[in-house]
């Protein structure tokens, strides 16, 4: 393991404990208040305050778990490149049907396919 993340590793659980032992704290400090005449309010923060320290630790967790099944699921190697015999056929029988529904279309689909006989030709 490289040396830079292990430091960051340790300073990302350093963070955590520290957050857990702070929230700790200010939830013992809630709970006192609470004892001497506080409020529900205050009791309600004595269970808040130690779910907030476990935020950053469940946070950690979860950011490994969803790097370690990023890496499982890595796409397979792309195949070669097509060649010219496996480039996709333009159908003349499609184009004259897209003709008798819709002008535009119809218009806009010859532009399509003049511009895929000028890429035809370049790439000869």
């Amino acid at each position: 393991m490289n040396g830079g993340v292990l430091a960051r590793r340790v300073g990302v659980v350093f963070l955590c404990v520290l957050s857990l032992v702070a929230c700790v704290g200010l939830a013992w400090w809630q709970w006192q208040r609470f004892e001497n005449g506080g409020t529900w309010q205050n009791l309600g923060y004595v269970l808040q305050w130690p779910l907030f320290g476990l935020f950053p630790a469940f946070m950690f967790w979860r950011l490994r778990k969803l790097r370690a099944q990023a890496r499982e699921e890595r796409p397979e190697p792309q195949p070669a490149p097509p060649t010219e015999t496996d480039k996709p056929v333009v159908r003349q029988d499609v184009q004259r049907q897209d003709a008798d529904e819709d002008p535009e279309l119809a218009a806009y689909n010859r532009f399509l396919a003049q511009l895929n006989a000028r890429d035809q030709q370049e790439t000869r």
